[in-house]
């Protein structure tokens, strides 16, 4: 099902034309209007629903060093100086604890997407179509973005509580603010989290959607062989 889905989505990219003018090929039984975006959302439908299932899975985020969540940014100091006195152990914990609270919360993105998926017009497919490398991860992201932030942000508060995300942090930072000098750091997790979460999900969907553009798929379906005119 995923391979004719992702197929039929390089299928209705090459249709375009045919939808705008199918006078010069008499043979060419090319899609409709209707057609094209109907094939459109049904290939983003299953390319969210693998996105959102593979960020959410059980080391969705905390194996894939595509969009494992690291310590935050202002917070690489402290992580430098836990592994130079033998806290690695500490560190591990902590960078594991952001990464299940992140795939709990992106479970939750599945009905989010689905929904802004199912409101696309044919205007819309439009832009995506003749757009760039992602288009559709683009128009996904500015129809759901703040939508996922407010949805993600009380999951990941709760699962932090639940990974004892705070617990594993604590030792890290006071280790690092009682270093003489130093200034010290407190992040606010939840929000870093939740941000990472988001950013992760969609940098899974683009991953999708260049796959989708840049290489096409064996036609194997009679709508496949409707949409390119031919077999091959």
């Amino acid at each position: 099902m995923r391979i004719i889905a992702f197929a039929l989505f390089i299928a209705v990219l090459s249709s375009c034309s045919a939808v705008k003018d199918t006078s010069h090929s008499p043979q060419n039984k090319s899609l409709t209007v209707k057609e094209t975006t109907e094939g459109l959302v049904e290939a983003l439908l299953v390319g969210a629903e693998n996105s959102s299932r593979q960020a959410a899975q059980k080391d969705g985020f905390f194996k894939n060093a595509a969009i494992k969540i690291l310590f935050p940014p202002e917070a690489q100091k402290v992580r430098n100086a836990a592994l130079s006195v033998g806290l690695r152990p500490l560190v591990d914990r902590f960078e594991l604890s952001l990464n299940r609270a992140a795939e709990d919360a992106a479970k939750e993105a599945k009905p989010v997407l689905v929904s802004a998926i199912k409101q696309i017009r044919f205007k819309d497919v439009w832009n995506i179509l003749f757009g760039g490398k992602t288009a559709a991860t683009d128009y996904l992201r500015a129809k759901t973005e703040q939508d996922l932030l407010a949805k993600f942000r009380p999951i990941v508060k709760l699962s932090i509580g639940k990974e004892e995300v705070t617990k594993h942090w604590k030792p890290l930072a006071d280790a690092y603010n009682s270093i003489p000098f130093t200034k010290k750091v407190n992040p606010d997790l939840e929000e870093y989290v939740t941000r990472k979460t988001v950013n992760g999900l969609f940098k899974l969907i683009a991953e999708e959607e260049r796959k989708i553009r840049e290489n096409p798929i064996a036609r194997v379906s009679e709508i496949l062989r409707k949409v390119f005119g031919r077999e091959g």
